[in-house]
Formats: structure tokens, sequence, C-alpha cells
């Protein structure tokens, strides 16, 4: 038996960024680990960025902590995992429960999650546990919420694929999302007839792939994304059943989005008259359409308001929950949406739940 027979690959995931790519580990005879794509992999089939391809080299041993330390004197699990118990345990008995925390990483899987929320919110009895979706998500997180009364992402990466027309909103995709940068480039090779919008104050790398770049003045996708709405009201390009069945609300919207008219939004944003009613033609007339989001529109003073934007257009044009359409939030770590499935901040519960009576009781039991 060879030394690969015996150490075949292992199936595991990036750790870096939200895309969540497979990848292959192959331990070497040397020690080192050789890393691949794994082609079988619905998120990536094989494709992998520089850090991904580059995992491997974050291996070595040199510079870790192999074992635990107290105050730099090498300890055992036991004498280590006692003292933190005690700390939290004499920290809770002096000052009650509200006086400990754990903040966590958007990296811990699922159920390491589960179990530190059940620590933390069962056990303690605090709701002192936030993790990176507190600084990466919370405005993605808060108008999910807003929405549809629930954290949840209506899209998947298929609909990159089928997808004629995708708007990049605050996202230098081509740097911060490489693998998917690539999924949409072959899919706009594949078909030419695919066209990409983004929406950028700087001219990126990820604009050389669009057919229109909209470089608004910092802060104006706002005005630009509600003059949108006001646009596809006037030219009655709504969905009137799916609106009527699925939304509420759609008056108030409107009648906000009417005092952002064309010349308006083009004094907000600083773009021509031409340009705009370019892309505003273009999502009129395209029913796929895939609207990708990131931390430029997460991380604004305004963020949320930003999101529930963008998802109000594809609710209006009931342009969502099909193939090839949709809001899409991308994110900056591989699990941010895993953690908060399972109640991943303070403010909320597992399963999407808020802390309320009925949702308390449900998870008590």
């Amino acid at each position: 038996m060879t030394y690969a027979q015996a150490n075949p690959a292992v199936r595991t995931t990036c750790p870096y960024c939200g895309v969540g790519c497979g990848i292959l580990a192959r331990p070497q005879s040397d020690g080192s680990v050789s890393i691949q794509g794994d082609p079988d992999h619905p998120a990536n089939y094989g494709r992998l960025c520089s850090k991904g391809a580059a995992l491997g080299e974050t291996l070595s041993l040199d510079g870790r902590l192999l074992h635990p330390q107290i105050a730099g004197r090498q300890v055992g699990w036991d004498e280590a995992l006692d003292l933190v118990a005690k700390r939290f345990s004499d920290t809770i008995a002096e000052h009650g429960p509200d006086s400990v925390a754990i903040y966590g990483s958007g990296q811990l899987l699922t159920e390491d999650y589960y179990v530190a929320n059940k620590l933390m919110k069962g056990f303690v009895g605090s709701a002192n546990i936030d993790t990176n979706s507190r600084l990466c998500m919370a405005s993605s997180v808060a108008g999910h919420k807003r929405a549809f009364g629930s954290d949840t992402v209506p899209g998947n990466y298929e609909d990159l694929d089928a997808a004629d027309l995708i708007v990049l909103v605050g996202t230098n995709l081509a740097w911060c999302h490489p693998v998917l940068f690539q999924r949409i480039t072959v899919a706009k090779a594949a078909r030419p007839t695919m066209r990409v919008v983004l929406i950028d104050p700087r001219r990126t790398a990820t604009a050389e792939l669009a057919d229109l770049h909209l470089p608004v003045r910092p802060d104006g996708d706002g005005a630009l994304l509600v003059g949108l709405l006001a646009y596809l009201a006037q030219r009655r390009a709504i969905a009137a059943h799916f609106v009527d069945t699925h939304t509420t609300g759609v008056e108030d919207a409107l009648t906000e989005a009417a005092k952002w008219p064309v010349n308006r939004v083009c004094a907000a944003t600083g773009l021509s008259e031409d340009d705009l009613a370019l892309f505003y033609k273009w999502f009129e007339a395209t029913e796929q359409v895939v609207t990708i989001y990131s931390q430029g529109v997460n991380q604004s003073a305004s963020g949320t308001d930003k999101v529930n934007a963008i998802i109000n257009a594809h609710l209006l044009t009931g342009r969502i929950g099909r193939p090839g359409m949709g809001p899409f939030s991308v994110t900056g770590q591989p699990n941010a949406m895993g953690g908060r499935e399972v109640g991943g901040l303070a403010n909320m519960l597992a399963a999407h739940m808020d802390f309320t009576p009925e949702a308390i009781d449900r998870v008590d039991a």
C-alpha cells in the first residue's frame, strides 16, 4: 500500500470567506498537506482563489500554541479548564450572569455555535454571546428580518448561472469573493447576453466584467435604489398578484419612493440621467435579476434601509424565490449564517427565533 492509499484526501471546507469552497486536503509523506479544489463541490466546482490554494502553507506548527498555558506556564487540559470554569463561576456568583460573555468567530461549525449558545443562554442565563455577524452582517440580518420575518437569504449559487442581469452593489467581488466572480465570468462567457451592472464609487477590478459601472457618490446607493422602486412603480412593472398575495406595506413604500424622481436621484448620486435610465430600463425589462450586495451596503450608516431597498425592488416585481432571481447577500466569513441559524447573536435564539415569551418557553422545554 502506498502512502497516498493509506492517507486519502480529506474533503473539507475553506475557512476564509463566505463562499464556502470545498477543498481536498491530501497529507504528504513529508508532513505537509497538498490542497486542491473539490471538483464535486457545488460552491466552487474545483475553483480556488489564491488564499484557498495556499491553505497548505498555514498548517505548519511553527508559532502555534501546542498546549494550554497559564501565565506562560505549560499546564494540562484539566488544570486549564478548571481555571476557566472557576473564573466564570466566581465572577457569576459575585456579579451575576451578565458579568461574563462569549465572543465567537464566523469560522466555528454550526454544532459548536449551538453548544456555545446553549452554554451561555441556557446554562449561564445571559444573552451575552455575539459573533462576527455583529460587525459583518448586522444590517443584512435586520433587513431580512424586517422583510421576511427571519434572517433568510432567498437564493443560491445556481441563480448566478441562470440570471440575465446581475447587479453588484457595494461589493468588489473580484477581490473579496473571487470564486463567485469567476463563476459569473464563466456564465457570462457562455451567455454573452447576460448583463452585469456594478454600483460602486470606485472603479475596482470587478468593473472589468461590468457592462455598466455606476460610480455613485459615497452613500448615494440608497437614493439610487429608492429611485429604482419609484421608476418601477411609475412604469407599472409590478407583479400585482405576487404583491397582493405575499407582501404588505406596498402603498407606504411607494409613497416614500415617489419622492425620488430621476432628477433628484441624479443630484444625490452624481450619475448622468442617461446612465441612470439605462440601469432602470435594464432592471425593468429583465425577469431574471440577481442583486448581489456585501459590506459596502451592510457597513453603511443606513445599511439596513439599503438592504430593504434592494429587497423591495425584488418584491415589487415578484423576482424572488425562483431560479435566476432574488436579493443575494454575500458575507465575509464561512459560517456566519450557520451561527445565526442557531442563535449566534445576543438578540436572537436558535432557529431564527426572537426573545418572545413563546420562543423562550419553546427553547426551555
